[in-house]
């Protein structure tokens, strides 16, 4: 399956572990991964113009092969148009509030700085906390309309780290 994969989507609630996975997939399938928070934020934490960041995520969309790890909702439909795999990391609150626990403070090669904790930013939190029930139903139902896409959609880390030792190239 991974030999057929050359333009994919990782996305998923915040804390779900979508650059993690996505640096597992770009080693095991060797396709150039881009993350989306690492173009939008600069290092002093402002953020591109939009119409900058859409023409830089538009150079990457016309490119033959690549990962792109975000979600980024303004954007969502026009990745998804370009890709020819979506991995969904839809994972319960509880998962994704853990995985942004234990990011805090550390460095993250997907940001342009070392986080400061996530789990310290009330409004952060309470976006992962709804996230199920305000931004979950708009990407499932972009996803049900995509007929000509490989939709892979992993309900724990257990499942997608099995997917992940089970490529083969």
């Amino acid at each position: 399956m991974a030999n057929n994969m050359k333009k994919i989507i990782v996305i998923g609630c915040a804390g779900a572990g979508k650059s993690v996975f996505s640096r597992a997939l770009r080693d095991k399938i060797g396709l150039p991964l881009y993350h989306l928070d690492l173009i939008y934020w600069r290092e002093d934490g402002t953020t591109l113009e939009k119409s900058a960041f859409q023409e830089i995520l538009q150079s990457i969309l016309d490119r033959d092969e690549w990962i792109i790890d975000g979600n980024y909702s303004s954007t969502m439909e026009l990745r998804i148009q370009a890709c020819d795999t979506v991995i969904f990391l839809d994972y319960p609150t509880e998962v994704c509030l853990d995985g942004i626990a234990k990011r805090a403070g550390k460095y993250r090669s997907d940001m342009a700085w070392k986080q400061a904790g996530d789990i310290d930013d009330a409004e952060f939190v309470e976006f992962v906390k709804n996230y199920n029930l305000q931004n979950r139903p708009r990407v499932i139902e972009l996803l049900e309309s995509c007929t000509d896409k490989r939709i892979v959609v992993f309900k724990s880390r257990e499942e997608s780290e099995r997917y992940l030792k089970s490529i083969k190239i």
